[in-house]
């Protein structure tokens, strides 16, 4: 039997890992390259949502999110008014990125995965057997993202989602019990730096209750993280390179789907790359075919996410969308629904 061709990972968050660890379980020589190192902490509501008990199966991830914190009901708050409680179809995961991606790259390399850290690959380069799990779009507009952990911190329900002016924010816990809070503001200039600059950015927003509240809970600031990046993004890669995760496309993050949409991407993958490494097909079939399934699984809640989330942000749709909740005249179970 003929040595499986290798396999070269482009950007090593949750969907490389956890393709690359698939891979390796297979026997195919995998190489991840990452432009940082582990452990970190990442701008993410680190909310599972939608991501199915036959994916994490698949990919053999059951370990890795044993303790996640669960998550079954959703409180919108509309200027820190509480709106009707939500509850989800299945219970969501709540686990930080510090401990997930730490331990799929502790995983990867005692499987016998080489994990090339503080490296960038070339992504204009795709030569066959490469893989790419990196990269967003760049063109505007660009929003703030800001995330801290903080103790001490009592929630209405298992996930809270704060709107305000141009921005929403996210409460939840993840596996150590800590409270992570997340959230996307339109640019603006402030003096203040790291957990102090989330506050301020609250109270610009009309967020000033939200921002006492969290003010007197206990951040740590090592968690504290910013980043500026589009929102969503509707484009499916064409399929003459295999991409995975954000490189393949990006779901708005009210969704809580986007870490879901990593994992899936990754097993839409397997399958071909493994048909391809034991040499059943060629680099062009296992693009097309991974393009294929892709498109097949995300297009709809792409499509559906990018309708819905400018109710998120605008002052006139926050107050719609508040009137369509405490109606319930929108079934929001059936929207998380939709977007698995």
């Amino acid at each position: 039997m003929s040595a499986r061709l290798p396999i070269e990972i482009v950007g090593g968050g949750l969907a490389g890992l956890a393709l690359g660890l698939a891979l390796r379980r297979e026997g195919v020589p995998v190489t991840v390259f990452e432009s940082g190192d582990y452990p970190r902490h990442r701008v993410c509501g680190e909310f599972i949502s939608g991501l199915g008990d036959d994916t994490a199966a698949s990919l053999g991830l059951r370990e890795f999110l044993a303790d996640a914190w669960p998550h079954r009901v959703v409180t919108y708050h509309l200027r820190g008014r509480p709106l009707r409680p939500i509850r989800l179809p299945a219970p969501a995961l709540g686990i930080s990125r510090h401990t997930l991606d730490a331990r799929l790259a502790r995983a990867f390399v005692e499987s016998g995965g080489h994990l090339r850290t503080h490296t960038r690959a070339d992504t204009s380069l795709s030569p066959d057997g490469r893989v790419h799990a990196a990269g967003k779009r760049r063109d505007g507009p660009f929003w703030v993202g800001l995330k801290v952990h903080l103790r001490n911190l009592d929630l209405v329900t298992d996930f809270e989602i704060h709107l305000g002016e141009r921005c929403y924010l996210g409460l939840s816990r993840v596996e150590t019990g800590a409270v992570n809070a997340c959230g996307i503001f339109a640019p603006q200039e402030h003096a203040e730096r790291g957990f102090g600059l989330l506050l301020a950015y609250l109270r610009t927003a009309g967020l000033g209750a939200l921002a006492e509240r969290l003010r007197a809970a206990d951040p740590d600031p090592g968690s504290f993280c910013v980043t500026a990046a589009p929102l969503g993004d509707r484009r499916i890669a064409p399929s003459g390179r295999i991409c995975i995760g954000d490189a393949c496309a990006s779901i708005p993050p009210f969704t809580g789907n986007g870490l879901a949409m990593a994992l899936q991407g990754a097993e839409s993958a397997a399958g071909p790359l493994l048909a391809y490494c034991s040499r059943d097909s060629s680099w062009g079939e296992a693009a097309r075919e991974v393009a294929s399934a892709q498109r097949a699984r995300f297009s709809r809640r792409l499509m559906a996410a990018s309708l819905i989330h400018p109710f998120f942000l605008g002052t006139w749709q926050q107050s719609c969308l508040a009137a369509f909740i405490n109606s319930r005249i929108v079934p929001f179970g059936a929207l998380y629904s939709v977007l698995r």
